[in-house]
């Protein structure tokens, strides 16, 4: 249990630090991302974005699985 706790620290710290690049690939704005701007708050809601990358980290793990 504390192996899986350090990778997913891991993980999560190396997609902190890859931000920038996966912003470039233009993650985060893709059809089906919800924005809403006014003039006192702005509303994100990454849909598309999120069920991407829970499909591709789900592929990845049953691949690691096998």
């Amino acid at each position: 249990m504390s192996r899986t706790l350090v990778v997913v620290g891991l993980v999560i710290v190396a997609v902190g630090v890859l931000w920038p690049l996966l912003d470039r690939l233009g993650l985060g704005r893709l059809p089906g991302d919800i924005l809403i701007r006014r003039s006192s708050f702005t509303f994100y809601a990454p849909i598309t974005t999120g069920l991407l990358i829970s499909v591709s980290l789900s592929l990845l793990l049953w691949l690691l699985n096998r």
